[in-house]
């Protein structure tokens, strides 16, 4: 997300926010191949029995934006941290119909270094989200550094920028939340 399109987007985004429909057409084609790298990044790894192309994930994460109350981001950061979400939701929705469907465990998946519990065995979508859920309610800031970083694919910089915080605080932040991630997701892997 280089400065020099950030601004054609923000731009967009902010005639979007007046109602303006045709920046909504506009806007698809200039961030339509940022959007399929970050699908590219969410899909990376063993994702087991997901047939879903990068390009299925950005058109359906797309038309969860598109779709409902009118997209409200305030630039171009903003955005991509709401694509990064409605890509993970949608990840989370085919992981839950599979789950429903087989009623033997959730989707197993590998993300990051960063969060993997043990690198041979892949995280447990749903369980990270789960995971992810219930350290929001417990801290917020570390949670949303967690998303930006994982599913937005997102710098520390930026994300430091995006939450208002020091590099400092954002690197005891994510240490935390790392922490608070292998316990939970620790607690639910199953016993070899």
């Amino acid at each position: 997300m280089a400065d020099d399109h950030e601004q054609p987007i923000t731009t967009l985004l902010s005639a979007m926010g007046e109602g303006d429909a045709q920046a909504a057409e506009k806007l698809f084609p200039i961030v339509y191949a940022q959007l399929r790298q970050l699908a590219q990044r969410q899909l990376a790894g063993e994702f087991g029995q997901v047939t879903l192309a990068p390009t299925d994930l950005v058109h359906e994460a797309y038309l969860k934006l598109s779709g409902g109350a009118s997209l409200r981001a305030a630039d171009c950061r903003h955005f991509f941290t709401i694509a990064a979400r409605a890509m993970r939701q949608v990840l989370i929705d085919r992981a839950r119909r599979r789950e429903a469907l087989k009623r033997d465990g959730g989707e197993r998946v590998s993300l990051t270094p960063e969060l993997a519990v043990d690198m041979r065995t892949p995280l447990d979508l749903l369980a990270l989200d789960q995971a992810l859920n219930q350290l929001a309610e417990v801290d917020a800031r570390k949670a949303r550094a967690i998303e930006l970083r994982v599913f937005a694919g997102i710098g520390f910089e930026q994300i430091a920028d995006t939450l208002g915080v020091s590099r400092a605080t954002l690197a005891r932040d994510y240490r935390g939340a790392q922490a608070w991630l292998y316990r939970a997701l620790s607690a639910t892997e199953p016993a070899s």
